[in-house]
Order: C-alpha cells, then structure tokens, then sequence
C-alpha cells in the first residue's frame, strides 16, 4: 500500500501596504530628525567643528591680516584662487563652517529636550520597590535589631536625610520595606552641562553678528590718538555680520607713553601703555581721564574693550626743500624680526603747494624713503642690522628716491614698500644711500635735504565689542560646574526590609535586611554603603 503525502505550498508573502508619498516623506523627515538629534550625531558634529576649525588656525585669514591672504594667494597662483573659492582664508565665517555650527546647535537642543522631560519624569516617579531577593545584591546585610519593625524603619528613614524614600509593605506579616535614593543631581549635572554647552555656542554667535573688531596704529608721546567716529578711523575694521559699522561706541583715545620690559636676551617681558580717554560725558566736557592698559588687561569702556596687542618704532624725517620750506613726517615701520625688531618701511614726501610751476613739475620731485630702521644699531660694515630691541642707539639704513611716488595715481599704494613698477619705469629714481643716525641727513643733487629726526614708539590698539562676552563668561563656568557634577556625584540605591523575628528575644526581636545597589560602577560605593550601615543600624548584634 502506498502513501502519498502532498507537500503544502508555502504561503504567498504578504507585502505590505505600500504607503502614499506624503506618509513616506513624513517618515523620511521623521528618521532624518532622530539621526540628527541623537547623541552619537551631536558628539560627531562637535569633532566635525574641531576639525573645520584647523584651516583656520593654519591659514592665514583675511579678518586678521588681509595683506598676508594676499601674499599668499599671489605666493599659489594656482592653488591660492581655489583656496580663497572654498573660503579658507574666512573659514569661521564660512557657508560651511557655519552649517555645522548650525547643525551641531539643531542636534544638541533635540538631543537635550528629550532627556530634560526624562529626567522631570524620574524626579516625580518614587524610589523602585525592595527586590524579593536582597541577597543577590552586590552589597548586602543580614541582622537583627531590638526595635520593633516600625521603630527600625523610621530610625533610618530620618537618618537618611537628603534621600528620597518610600515606605511600602511588605508580604509577609508585619514586615515593611524602604526603598531609598539618591544621585538624582548626577544627570541634573549632565544636563546643565549640555545646556550650557547649547548656551555658549548662542553666546558665540551673537557676539559674532553683533559685534565688531577694529586695529588702530597710535603713535605714543602724545600723539593725535583717534576717535570711533566712523569705520574709517581704523587700519582695519571688521564688522558682525548684521552689523553695518555703525553706532560705534563713541569714545577717544590718545596714548601717553609706552614703556616695554625685556629680559637681558631681548624676550619681552611686559608691555605697558598709559591712555588718556574720552567716554560718555567727558565727550561734552572735553575730560580726560588717565589710564593704563597691559597686555590681557584691557581698557573697558561701555561695553567695549581696548587691546593693547603689539608696538614698534615710527622713524621721523624731516625734507627741506631748496627754497627752504619744509615737511616733516612721522609713519610707523613694519618690525621684521620680532626678536631684534629691525623694521622696514617707506615715507612718502609731497612738496609743499606751489612751489612750481605746474602739477606734472611737482610730480617729478616728490621724495621717498625706504629702508631699514635698527632700534640699537649693530653695522657690519655698511649693513645695518639690530641688536637689541629697545632704542638704545637708533639708526636707518635707507635709499632715497626722487621723482613720482604714486600718491597722484588714485592705485592703492603699500604702507611699507615702493611700487616696483615705478623704479622699473623710470619715474622714480634712487638718489642716495645712506645709514643715518638722530640729526644726521643727507643732501641730493637739487639741494633737497632729509634728515632723520629719531624715531617714536606706536603702540597697536584693538577695540573690540562683544555683547554676549558676559554670557560667554557665565556659560563657561556653568559647563564646568555641570562636568563636575555628573563627574562627582554618585546615583545609588539601598533597599531594607524588616520583619518581627520567628522567635524574639530582648536581643532579637526584628529582622533586619538590607542591600544596595550604584547605578553606575563608582569606586567607593562598597565603603560608602558599609558607613551607611554603621550608622544607621547601630543596634543589632552583627551580620549573619
């Protein structure tokens, strides 16, 4: 006899229903936030912002020295234009450097909200119940006590001050139980911690839309100083980008003197700037009031802050004409050796008004003068060098050129170098070369005579105004004391049950258990939960 099993066919797989397009880009949108807003999003971010930040350290940038970007760029003829197209001579003001910023702001407010409500909802739910078995604990106790069960229980339920308990009871007969806990402050840390985190990235950002940056050359010894009147008072400014410039914090600011502390090998020690000031009311009055800035110890005015940031020497000339009338100029050097300070620089000269004939003659004997400037003369043989760079022994090393300087042709000209296209063409030849010091000056073949006057020492100013520098300040501190508590503080339980004893006695009359549990893995926990112990069941004749 023969038996035949037929195989069931297997089930047809069952697809699911396909969903509408606005329920797929519903749930697209859905998962794209939860990626996001995740933890692991945020932490990847944040190295991300680390990461964008090094060209902008290793780079020259253009908010800073605009001059060096150009030398750089013009340095790479070809790599350089591709660089400044990616913006990485303005990367903190980048698209995309500011898309991550954005981005990491987005993921750490979505990652945050939910852990806040969590961690409101942890704060009203009470302590979990008693485990059945207490012994299975990582730390645990067994013993006895002379109280009755109610006694025992409240004994250590006003020992545990600072905890939150409940007491609840328990299955058997007479017994009752008390759950307790304590740490909840440690994810309170956690969170303040990244809410603070959230709070200095906002501070950042609105100091860097509202406020403003401005470097100003002053030439000390009381010179003519500067007023925030307008954007153009500075050498360089650099506005927030919802800020136009203006509504400057009016004030004035001229510099007394300049004094530079070096260590016998020239390493400066100490810079130290007096200002006199002009602020609020003074503006009106005409006051002046004296003060003195150092290096990291600001002027602070209005919600402003003046920088004392660097210094260096600005050579006096003075250029008498043949019919006796004369110019003299005062113009900062460009210190090329940060050790010695041996500066470099040009002066630009125009002859007075209608000493000829016509402006193409005027053009032709206008003077210039580059060179070099050692605040301690060190010659090895005609060459000047430094040795020193306090002005000690001052003296220049300079060529003087005669005829059309470029001031008339509206082009940009280098505060430190002569337009080589000019001495290439011809229309402006050198005349002398000659090293100078203090009352010494040289004649050219016109009669035209320069001398060197000495120089002064310029000091270099920043104002800088940052309305969220206070809030940058209380975010910062406020990090730091959430870090340490989420670092510190321990999130523990303990748990106790106490029952009457099978059979009392004046020294047994109730049962005492107890256990107690780290939420996390805390050196010291053991030795803590001993202390506990100690104190707060001191009546009971020893562990079992």
């Amino acid at each position: 006899m023969t038996v035949t099993t037929e195989t069931p066919a297997a089930p047809k797989p069952v697809r699911p229903p396909r969903q509408s397009p606005p329920r797929r880009a519903l749930a697209l949108l859905r998962n794209a936030w939860r990626g996001l807003t995740s933890m692991r999003t945020a932490l990847m971010l944040l190295f991300l912002l680390a990461l964008a930040a090094i060209p902008g350290a290793l780079l020259p940038q253009r908010s800073l020295n605009a001059q060096k970007v150009d030398q750089y760029i013009a340095d790479r003829p070809k790599l350089g234009p591709w660089m400044d197209r990616l913006e990485l001579f303005d990367v903190f003001s980048s698209f995309w450097f500011t898309a991550v910023y954005v981005l990491l702001f987005v993921s750490l407010v979505g990652c945050i909200l939910p852990r806040v409500l969590d961690h409101y909802r942890a704060l009203r739910t009470p302590p979990v119940k008693a485990p059945r078995n207490l012994s299975r604990l990582p730390h645990h106790f067994e013993g006895s006590d002379t109280a009755t069960p109610d006694e025992v229980i409240e004994r250590v339920r006003t020992g545990l001050r600072g905890w939150r308990t409940v007491v609840q009871p328990g299955n058997r007969e007479g017994e009752v139980t008390l759950s307790a806990e304590k740490g909840y402050s440690r994810e309170l840390g956690n969170l303040v911690f990244h809410l603070a985190l959230v709070g200095l990235l906002a501070a950042i950002a609105i100091g860097k839309l509202f406020g403003y940056e401005g470097n100003v050359v002053v030439i000390a010894n009381d010179g003519p100083g500067f007023c925030t009147t307008s954007p153009a008072v500075f050498d360089s400014f650099r506005a927030g980008n919802v800020n136009d410039g203006t509504g400057l914090t009016p004030m004035c600011v001229r510099v007394k003197n300049f004094k530079a502390d070096y260590l016998p090998n020239g390493q400066a020690e100490m810079f130290t700037s007096d200002l006199q000031y002009q602020a609020g009311d003074d503006l009106n009055t005409g006051t002046w009031r004296d003060t003195t800035v150092q290096v990291n110890h600001p002027l602070r005015l209005a919600g402003d802050r003046i920088y004392l940031q660097g210094h260096g020497f600005a050579p006096t000339f003075t250029v008498t004409f043949p019919n006796g009338q004369t110019r003299t100029e005062t113009i900062q050097w460009r210190p090329d050796d940060a050790t010695t300070f041996l500066s470099s620089g040009v002066l630009r000269i125009d002859p007075p008004g209608g000493m000829y004939p016509t402006e193409a003659e005027r053009r032709k004997h206008q003077v210039a003068i580059q060179g070099l400037f050692a605040p301690t003369a060190l010659l090895h043989g005609s060459l000047l060098t430094s040795a020193y760079p306090a002005m000690k022994d001052p003296m220049v090393a300079v060529d003087i050129y005669r005829g059309e300087t470029g001031l008339d042709t509206g082009r940009a000209q280098s505060l430190f170098s002569l337009d080589p296209e000019m001495i290439k063409q011809g229309r402006l030849t050198k005349e002398q070369r000659v090293n100078l010091k203090p009352g010494e000056g040289a004649t050219l073949a016109d009669g035209t005579k320069v001398t060197f006057d000495g120089a002064q020492e310029f000091v270099n100013l920043q104002v800088s105004h940052d309305p969220a520098q206070q809030w940058v300040l209380v975010s910062a501190l406020t990090m730091m004391a959430g870090l340490l508590g989420s670092l510190l503080i321990k999130r523990r339980r303990i748990w106790l049950r106490v029952y009457p004893a099978a059979e009392p006695s004046e020294k047994r009359r109730t049962v005492v258990e107890m256990g107690g549990l780290a939420r996390t893995d805390q050196a010291g926990w053991g030795g803590e939960f001993d202390r506990l112990r100690e104190r707060l069941l001191t009546d009971n004749p020893g562990e079992k």
